[in-house]
């Protein structure tokens, strides 16, 4: 039977919280306060499987008790409570290491959940043998993770990745474009008791900015001009599982506020709807953007950002992991051959060597579209520095910084005001142009060909100097 640590100073709320749980057939220890509860953790420590504790007792304060728990106990879930409001104890709490928090007055349905993550967690770590021993670089657990590498920077996300992984704290996962933060999200929440649940990723930049709030809370029939069904929004998609905020800078200011809200109360109101609707989720964000330098600048709201940046995890770029070229490449290239249906390419140690001289601005995308170009341009069975190098010698990668243009036949000359900074901008730029010739000029459809939107669209041309 499944023991808990109530710690609470209010009698009644320790008696509600016990009867609650008694009727899921929980064992309940009951403390009024630090000395209490330390008591009852001498004499049954072993036996808890999670403890809720007040933050604020009349001999001191809760998150001291986190922080011996966590040196006696250190598998024990800790989730505190909270008043109403105070975000900055719940961001303190968390930050300490709380496996999650429940604000008064508490709701039987937030408390179940509670309960029911903690176990889970208590669950898994039952079943998983402590190891302390150093992970040596020959000994890294490649094949446990699809984010490869060997790398120390490697080595050290998978298991940062297995810590966060344990609580319900929101992370901001930060790393330039290409890095993989989806895949580190996926990988957080695949580790997580949430496993069973849905992942809903959302791309924050991609939505435009009137249909995003009832794209994230949904939407009641009728409640605006287009709306000929009721939708339940993402928030209740990734219901019991875990929804990631992908570009989360891009949000408007006006849907920050709302967001903010959703978190705190955990409860969306659906676009048209009068009341709110419980939601069990786990947010996971992440942006290439620096979040704290948008808070400086305005564009992001400071409150938001804490909310978010409980737990911040850098990607690391490709630079900074040169030594896991091999067995990137290796990968790549193996799975574009399992695509194309063709006996799996080569790379000679001097095209390694080549690819480990670039800067690599778009990291692991970039290394992957100049393996694919590389291999689509091959002759042989072996990628050479020549063969990666000559699949790159086009025009457009090469165009003066001052006057650059591109012709498009039947189409005056198309000046840019900044060229392309490397090969893979400028393969981007006779994507869209191309897409732009195709359609006439019809931005909306060119940018449905593209997979973007007209937004996206607009500040790529804009950013290249195009009218």
């Amino acid at each position: 039977m499944p023991a808990c640590l109530i710690i609470d100073d209010e009698p009644d709320i320790r008696t509600l919280i016990a009867l609650a749980l008694g009727r899921d057939g929980i064992t309940c220890h009951l403390a009024a306060d630090l000395a209490e509860a330390r008591q009852l953790l001498d004499a049954a420590g072993e036996e808890l499987d999670f403890c809720l504790t007040d933050m604020r007792l009349p001999d001191g304060d809760g998150l001291d008790l986190l922080e011996e728990i966590r040196d006696t106990f250190p598998t024990l879930p800790v989730a505190v409570i909270t008043a109403h409001g105070q975000v900055d104890a719940a961001v303190r709490a968390l930050k300490a290491g709380a496996f999650d928090f429940v604000s008064k007055p508490i709701e039987q349905l937030v408390l179940k959940r509670l309960v029911r993550d903690a176990l889970k967690r208590r669950a898994a770590d039952a079943t998983t043998e402590p190891d302390d021993t150093p992970i040596s670089r020959t000994e890294a657990p490649v094949d446990a993770s699809p984010l490869l590498g060997e790398s120390r920077a490697m080595q050290a996300l998978r298991m940062t990745i297995d810590k966060v992984a344990r609580s319900q704290a929101p992370v901001f996962i930060h790393g330039e474009s290409g890095t993989g933060k989806e895949l580190v999200a996926r990988q957080i929440h695949a580790r997580s008791g949430r496993a069973d649940g849905p992942f809903v990723p959302v791309n924050c930049g991609a939505i435009p900015a009137d249909l995003i709030e009832s794209e994230l809370f949904g939407h009641k029939k009728g409640a605006f001009t287009g709306a000929h069904q009721s939708n339940s929004g993402l928030f209740r998609a990734a219901e019991g599982g875990t929804l990631l905020l992908d570009e989360v800078a891009e949000l408007p200011l006006s849907l920050q506020v709302k967001l903010l809200r959703v978190i705190q109360e955990r409860k969306v109101r659906p676009v048209g709807e009068h009341s709110e609707i419980p939601v069990d989720v786990r947010i996971l964000s992440a942006s290439h953007q620096d979040l704290a330098a948008a808070v400086r600048e305005g564009r992001f709201r400071h409150d938001l950002f804490y909310r978010l940046n409980v737990i911040e995890l850098k990607v690391p770029p490709l630079r900074d992991r040169l030594d896991d070229l091999p067995i990137l490449c290796r990968h790549i290239l193996d799975k574009l051959a399992a695509r194309e249906q063709c006996a799996p390419m080569d790379i000679t140690p001097d095209a390694l060597s080549w690819l480990a001289s670039l800067s690599f601005e778009g990291n692991i995308r970039e290394l992957e579209n100049r393996l694919e170009r590389a291999m689509a341009l091959s002759d042989g069975d072996r990628l050479t520095r020549k063969v990666l190098s000559d699949s790159l010698m086009t025009p457009a990668a090469h165009l003066p910084a001052q006057d650059a243009h591109l012709e498009i036949p039947g189409l005056p000359s198309l000046n840019f005001g900044q060229a392309p900074h490397n090969a893979l901008e400028a393969e981007e730029q006779r994507m869209v142009l191309n897409a732009l010739e195709d359609t006439r000029w019809n931005r909306s459809e060119a940018a449905r060909q593209l997979g973007m939107t007209l937004r996206q669209l607009r500040y790529r041309l804009s950013k290249w100097g195009v009218e």
